[in-house]
């Protein structure tokens, strides 16, 4: 299954539009805040043929996304967060902390706007980096494991 991961829009329709077009293959869209907006137009129109989960960012003042979305695709435990409330921009401690307390295989972030993959102690931590600058990332879950990566428009 191919999961496309994307983050911090910021009223960047144009690339949020073209990274989904970009996966044709993606079954499932994460959107981890900072353009709710965005996201919510883009659940809008391509929302038939994806499933869309997304969080809200600490610039998505008006939006009723959730803070933090974790559930359970192709049996990995996926949780998905923005990452200002975990204090990202000074660390992962903090969400390192809370993917093992959540028993997470996966754990995806933005915030930062820095593309960026991390494999430590069996969980993955990904972010894929700011739609505004052209980043998105992709992870795909296989028989053989977990596949995360960081791309460019």
């Amino acid at each position: 299954m191919r999961i496309l991961v994307l983050s911090d829009s910021h009223k960047h329709n144009f690339n949020l539009f073209s990274a989904i077009t970009e996966e044709p293959t993606a079954e499932v869209v994460y959107f981890l805040g900072d353009g709710a907006r965005e996201f919510e137009e883009a659940q809008f129109i391509y929302g038939k043929e994806q499933a869309f989960i997304g969080v809200r960012g600490n610039c998505d003042l008006s939006s009723f996304l959730p803070e933090k979305d974790i559930r359970t695709i192709c049996n990995k435990k996926i949780m998905a967060t923005h990452g200002y409330l975990q204090n990202v921009k000074f660390g992962l401690e903090d969400l390192i902390l809370e993917a093992v307390s959540e028993k997470c295989d996966i754990v995806l972030f933005g915030h930062t706007h820095k593309p960026e993959s991390i494999y430590k102690d069996g969980i993955y931590y990904f972010n894929p980096g700011s739609l505004r600058d052209g980043c998105y990332g992709v992870i795909d879950i296989t028989e053989n494991g977990i596949i995360c990566i960081n791309k460019k428009l």
